[in-house]
């Protein structure tokens, strides 16, 4: 009889527990991603208002690479990152030998990145040169601000996306594009993941982090060309049968 008193309380429990185990992971996933804000606004500051663009996956590796290191890029930021790089949710990744190939090159230096991609719960890796390293965030490479410096003037800050919740360095968004058919890791839809129970986490570009519906996706400012009112959104007369069924779950905006 204790037994099964005991067995009944927890299958009562374990799924309240399971909730609160999973707030607190996005709660660290968010205060990571607040702390890559303090390194974007320190690397804006100190480049004329300019986002690292192009390959992107040495700015992730920070400080990974020394000085000596040949495959040191030619732009470059000294700060440690290994500690923040990952949401708790997505910390491991898949097994396996590298499966990309980066190159870059500039002012007489080349270097070269091998890595894989990750997934909804898997991170992704860099995994030459040595040490490994791996990260679940991605950088916003709609916009045209990542190749430009108008980023300190730039209007509506807060509804720019920067850095998000990830299965790959960076990744586009189109809000024209309607969402992914199946769950799980999109080419066309990169930060289209159900990692945080109907959201992700992002940075802004007025450097605050908040959580992301995924239908919210739709209604942010990805590019100057964004339609944040468009057709997969309440104001663009988007209905609950109209998105996948996967998402229909998921909260309206």
């Amino acid at each position: 009889m204790v037994i099964s008193i005991i067995a009944l309380l927890i299958a009562i429990l374990l799924p309240a527990l399971q909730r609160v185990r999973k707030q607190a992971r996005s709660a660290v996933c968010q205060a990571n991603l607040k702390q890559w804000g303090t390194i974007l606004s320190l690397y804006t500051n100190e480049n004329e208002g300019r986002l690292p663009s192009g390959n992107t996956l040495w700015f992730f590796r920070g400080s990974w690479l020394t000085d000596g290191d040949p495959n040191k890029p030619p732009i470059y930021h000294r700060l440690t990152t290994k500690g923040i790089a990952c949401c708790p949710e997505a910390v491991r990744v898949r097994p396996g030998p590298a499966t990309g190939l980066s190159r870059g090159f500039g002012t007489g230096i080349s270097y070269e990145m091998r890595h894989t991609w990750g997934s909804t719960f898997e991170a992704w890796q860099i995994t030459s040169p040595p040490p490994p390293f791996r990260c679940s965030d991605g950088f916003n490479s709609t916009s045209s601000m990542f190749r430009r410096a108008e980023t300190f003037f730039t209007r509506g800050q807060a509804n720019i996306p920067v850095l998000l919740d990830s299965p790959r360095d960076n990744g586009v968004h189109r809000n024209t594009m309607g969402p992914p058919r199946f769950e799980g890791v999109s080419i066309l839809h990169p930060f289209c993941i159900n990692r945080h129970n109907g959201y992700i986490n992002g940075l802004f570009l007025d450097w605050s982090v908040r959580k992301i519906g995924l239908k919210e996706l739709w209604t942010l400012k990805w590019d100057d060309r964004s339609d944040t009112a468009g057709r997969w959104t309440k104001a663009g007369g988007v209905m609950p049968e109209d998105w996948p069924p996967w998402m229909r779950r998921f909260k309206d905006y």
